[in-house]
């Protein structure tokens, strides 16, 4: 029988699983606070969907939800690293506000990149440059790929940490410069 929760219900809910939620997402990423956070942020999309849950596959259901959030969360990531490496803008489009803004945000990569531990650099831009899979740089570095992965992991932990900041200002600059192309495109038909 599937019911929607009540308050006392989701508190019984969260203090049974939310340590399993956490340690799951522990394992997955490696990252004490991203698992924190999206353990958190598990239970917050169940209260606030007031999702029907069925008792029997309570447990199944939330770590779905909590595997579905770290892969967007990690998406996210890869997109405003990904615009950061192979952005180049067009000069005549932006304006110097938007020119400023990218430069900032470019300078803060590069000082990211530049504070990240050695190993960790080394690993993140044969991934991210050469686009290497974690195989192949396991391979060239003599490691295994777990290694490889854990390094990635704090590899992002360390940009995460060091442009939080400025991720917001990534996406809404790209939504500035894609409305700007729109704009332009449109003009000249």
């Amino acid at each position: 029988m599937q019911e929607k929760l009540k308050k006392e219900a989701f508190k019984e809910l969260f203090d049974k699983y939310f340590e399993d939620v956490r340690r799951y997402l522990f394992y997955r990423s490696g990252n004490e606070d991203v698992a924190t956070d999206i353990a958190q942020d598990t239970f917050m999309r169940i209260w606030e969907k007031q999702i029907e849950i069925d008792p029997s596959r309570v447990k199944g259901l939330l770590l779905k939800i909590a595997s579905d959030l770290l892969i967007s969360t990690y998406r996210r990531q890869k997109v405003a690293f990904n615009f950061l490496n192979n952005f180049q803008p067009n000069e005549k489009s932006l304006t110097p506000e938007d020119e400023l803004n990218y430069n900032e945000l470019k300078n803060a990569y590069e000082a990211a990149l530049k504070s990240m531990p050695e190993k960790q650099r080394t690993v993140f831009l044969m991934n991210r440059i050469d686009e290497l899979k974690y195989k192949e740089i396991a391979d060239q570095l003599g490691l295994s790929v777990k290694a490889v992965e854990k390094r990635m992991s704090l590899a992002l932990d360390h940009l995460r940490t060091h442009l939080k900041d400025k991720i917001t200002g990534i996406i809404l600059f790209l939504l500035g410069f894609k409305s700007i192309t729109i704009t332009t495109n449109s003009d000249h038909k």
